[in-house]
């Protein structure tokens, strides 16, 4: 059936026909994206018109007009219809007929309908006061009735537009500014709302509205494409969910990618993404433009008396060889020469956020239309104004999407383009892989006083993920990529060593610490193996923080913060040659070894409960303490049974443990017997802490066997069943044979629950195993637990002993 087809068949049946020719266009298969839309318009006109006609027989001075997306033919499957019925003022009895004769049947259908009755005088004093409602009628379009009627409000709404800008745009930007800080930015939200956030729909709507005030206009090229892209997205979000929605949930991803024909649903969003970033791009370049304008204005009166009425010659400041600043922008010189010059653009950007001012537009592609490729290896020049724009903080952020928006940096940078706009479909990272590179290069360059090859680190800090854009561990795919660029930019074969060498190891301090027995010389000596020189394990102890800090707030605190210092400070003295060669318990503080006599004296346990703000040792206060949750220190007299009676209690009394830690103490001479030592961080799930005097009750009860903690956490999770959610990763246990010659190591990473540890340390206590220390830490909604166990006997277990206790509580976990 053709278009004409449709439309006649609406025509014909009235709102049924029209229900049903709206169904058979969106079940078109040979029809998407911008001409379903139009047609889906088209057709609506055509329906809309039929209504008028049949309710304004006699009635003269009114017209129906579509505002906002309808009114720029853009209908997408279940969008609301925006219409304005105007008139005259004349017969204000039939045009209210006429109206309900419309807008009932819209109702009829159940579609969305945004609806007005104005004259046209009131259309535009209703515009002056209220933003949306002129935004909207900027893109007012005629359907039917009185043609000149529906002319004259366009001619005046955009004269009104025009003529109020200076006014009318400061207020637009804020509003946008509003909203993108309570949506975030579409680029890199793994959720994200295609209209409302930063660089979505609104934003590209207001660009429109800006290039309409003749003030300032966006910068065109690829933004109709851009728009498109985002739209067909919507269609397609709108067709799978059957649903009025912008907000693209990771449930429908899949079936809005197989909608449109991608790969994944990591296509669709990298899709979206490098759509949101032009979108965005052009509302930074478009919004700076318009302050430039209207400051321009404000200045030039002033000016022109000075001068007597001559025009103001521009200041031009020197910021580097070719390189200028005007008008708060930075330009290139008159006699600069991109295409001899082929570092420019690298000295341009390092100018630029060494003096925290956006790159022009025109600076930016004049330069890419003209710049000729850097020589290989890159001369000194320009590996030195690549660690100066790296250095240079947050204003690097902008600059450095300047250069990728007109695609300068994939070409100084190839493997750039693998990273671009890919999603990480994590909780913890909050941005995309490239982004997060950038923001580890800003917090890098917080360090550079720390260490001793800070061009080292600022290099390491951008390459660190690149290995994300292939297939298998990204550690190992980008060191074999951080060796080929940093020997295209021009370091020699040592430092091309020790680049590779951080990208392939920069998560093993932080997973070390915090999974690992610290006190085992096999681990310590292990890191020492990896990073081979003090000087390298300063930049990755460096590179190390700032990966974390760029992530998010849940991979870095104080507490993980204090344990790689503590294995750095183990690590520097095995590369010293200071270790000692037997494994060395540190000594407990005066609390702990208060609480261990204690325990040993009464042959109970005994706890302390405190909240723990101070820094962690060998760190200044800085500031504000950072609370580090609470301090939940427990001696108990060695005993089975010890790991989930504690854990259980705690699931018990909803307290959500965020790290643990657990060992051995043996007591001093003359003192039978040895206590376990438990350290553990706790919060609150909601309420307050319960009193440590009813924990150690309970304690006492459950190891003691008189408290049936399985039989109360069950109760609980049946008379308060779990909401459904994002489905987790299965859980995932493994044996580290090598970790350790004392124990055998067996890590557990699973989705972080109540009762979680309880679980786990029942399972080993039913598998016989004896937990000589244990290191707990949650990141986000994952748990990472690492258990140094042993038999019986205080041996490490056999290997196949080893495998059949992790796959036992690996189906615990899953069951």
């Amino acid at each position: 059936m053709t278009g004409t087809d449709v439309q006649k068949e609406a025509e014909d049946s009235g709102p049924s026909g029209y229900a049903a020719a709206r169904l058979r266009l969106l079940t078109e298969e040979t029809r998407s994206g911008p001409p379903r839309r139009a047609a889906l318009a088209e057709l609506t006109d055509e329906w809309l018109t039929g209504l008028f006609a049949a309710g304004a027989e006699g009635l003269r001075g009114a017209s129906l007009v579509a505002v906002g997306g309808y009114g720029r033919g853009e209908l997408s499957p279940r969008s609301d219809l925006d219409l304005l019925l105007l008139h005259d003022g004349g017969d204000t009895k039939a045009v209210a007929a006429l109206a309900d004769r419309l807008w009932y049947p819209v109702w009829d259908l159940g579609l969305d309908l945004d609806h007005s009755v104005r004259t046209p005088a009131e259309a535009r004093k209703t515009a002056g006061e209220d933003l949306k409602v002129q935004l909207g009628l900027l893109d007012a379009r005629h359907i039917a009735g009185d043609l000149g009627l529906t002319a004259g409000l366009r001619t005046a709404v955009l004269a009104d537009w025009r003529n109020q800008a200076p006014k009318r745009l400061p207020e637009l930007q804020e509003l946008c500014a509003e909203r993108a800080e309570r949506q975030g930015e579409l680029q890199y939200l793994l959720e994200p709302d295609l209209k409302e956030a930063r660089g979505g729909l609104r934003d590209a709507t207001a660009l429109r509205a800006v290039a309409a005030s003749w003030l300032a206009d966006a910068p065109r090229e690829g933004l109709a494409d851009a728009r498109r892209r985002l739209l067909d997205v919507r269609d397609a979000l709108h067709l799978a969910t059957g649903r009025a929605t912008d907000r693209l949930a990771l449930q429908e991803q899949d079936q809005v990618a197989a909608e449109l024909g991608l790969l994944d649903a990591d296509t669709l969003l990298r899709q979206v993404y490098e759509a949101a970033r032009l979108v965005s791009y052009a509302s930074d370049v478009t919004w700076r433009e318009v302050g430039r304008v209207l400051r321009s204005r404000a200045v030039r009166p002033r000016l022109r008396a000075m001068l007597g009425g001559g025009k103001p010659t521009a200041e031009r400041s020197p910021l580097a060889e070719g390189v200028v600043e005007q008008d708060g922008e930075v330009v290139l010189a008159r006699a600069a020469r991109p295409e001899r010059d082929p570092v420019l653009p690298l000295r341009a950007a390092a100018a630029a956020a060494q003096a925290g001012l956006p790159l022009s537009l025109h600076a930016v592609r004049r330069m890419a239309a003209a710049t000729r490729p850097v020589p290989t290896p890159w001369p000194a020049e320009a590996r030195e104004q690549l660690v100066t724009l790296l250095g240079s903080g947050r204003p690097t952020v902008e600059v450095w999407e300047a250069l990728e928006a007109e695609g300068l940096i994939t070409r100084l940078l190839p493997d750039w383009e693998r990273v671009r706009c890919r999603p990480q479909r994590n909780a913890v990272h909050l941005w995309t892989v490239d982004r997060h590179l950038i923001e580890t290069a800003v917090q890098a360059s917080e360090f550079t006083r720390r260490v001793s090859r800070p061009d080292l680190l600022l290099v390491a800090a951008l390459l660190h993920d690149i290995g994300k854009g292939w297939p298998g561990d990204h550690s190992v795919a980008g060191e074999i990529i951080a060796k080929d660029v940093a020997a295209r930019i021009g370091f020699d074969r040592h430092d091309v060593t020790v680049v590779a060498t951080l990208v392939r190891h920069h998560l093993l301090l932080v997973e070390t610490a915090t999974r690992r027995d610290l006190e085992d010389p096999a681990t310590v000596r292990s890191v020492a193996e990896a990073v081979g020189s003090q000087g390298t394990l300063e930049l990755l102890h460096a590179l190390t923080e700032a990966d974390a800090l760029a992530t998010g707030p849940a991979a870095w605190s104080s507490w993980r913060g204090s344990l790689v210092a503590d294995l750095v400070k183990r690590v520097s003295a095995v590369l010293a040659g200071d270790a000692p060669d037997d494994p060395e318990e540190g000594a407990p503080t005066a609390e702990q070894e208060r609480l261990a006599h204690e325990a040993a004296a009464t042959g109970s346990p005994v706890l302390s409960l405190r909240a723990q703000t101070e820094p962690p040792a060998g760190q200044e206060p800085s500031g504000d303490p950072e609370p580090l949750g609470v301090e939940l220190l427990i001696a108990v007299p060695d005993q089975p049974g010890v790991l989930p009676a504690v854990a259980g209690v705690l699931a018990m009394h909803r307290l959500t443990v965020r790290t643990a830690e657990l060992r051995s103490l043996t007591l001093p001479h003359g003192v039978d017997g040895s206590v376990l030592l438990l350290d553990w961080r706790v919060a609150a799930e909601y309420g307050s802490l319960p009193q440590a005097a009813r924990l150690r009750a309970d304690l006492v009860r459950a190891l003691d066997g008189s408290l049936d903690i399985a039989g109360r956490l069950a109760e609980r999770d049946a008379a308060y069943p779990r909401r459904r959610g994002v489905v987790a990763p299965p859980p995932r246990v493994s044996v580290h044979p090598a970790a350790s010659r004392l124990a055998t190591v067996i890590e557990v990473r699973s989705q972080d629950a109540p009762g979680l540890l309880f679980r786990i340390g029942r399972a080993l206590e039913d598998a016989s195993v004896r937990v000589r220390s244990m290191h707990v830490s949650t990141l986000g909604a994952n748990a990472v637990d690492a258990f140094y166990v042993t038999g019986p006997e205080g041996a490490p277990l056999p290997g196949d002993e080893a495998v059949s206790v992790a796959r036992k509580l690996e189906e615990t976990l899953r069951g």
